[in-house]
């Protein structure tokens, strides 16, 4: 058995490279072997949203604060709110962010294969985040 305290893990900047806009990442828990499984808090001010990225075995995302939108490859951006749960398979091409207007966070979930839980892509354009 292993608890994780809350505060235990310190907050950071999302790194530049990866978000648009204000962004902070709380690192809830990583697996240990054979685990493969991390989880983080994240928090979107309005209008900051992760660049395109996958994964290799897909991400849950459970809203637990605000308005945010999410868009897969080729599909249409969607609003999410508090409550909402998402799931993106694995590989899906995918971004998702706070709304224009209202902070968003959430809780995401995913897997690593052979040690990596995300490939990141090029940045959301202003354009395409405004649909």
């Amino acid at each position: 058995m292993k608890i994780i305290r809350s505060g235990s893990n310190p907050s950071a900047a999302g790194p530049a490279d990866y978000f648009t806009g204000t962004v902070r990442v709380d690192p809830l828990f990583s697996a240990e072997e054979p685990g493969r499984t991390s989880g983080a808090h994240v928090t979107f001010e309005p209008g900051a949203r992760t660049a395109w990225h996958t994964h290799p075995a897909g991400q849950t995302l459970i809203v637990t604060f605000g308005r945010g939108r999410v868009q897969r490859e080729g599909g249409p951006i969607e609003e999410i709110s508090q409550g909402d749960i998402v799931w993106f398979p694995a590989g899906e091409k995918h971004w998702h962010g706070a709304s224009p207007e209202t902070a968003m966070s959430h809780i995401a979930i995913q897997e690593s294969i052979d040690g990596t839980p995300v490939t990141w892509m090029e940045k959301v354009s202003d354009a395409d985040y405004q649909g």
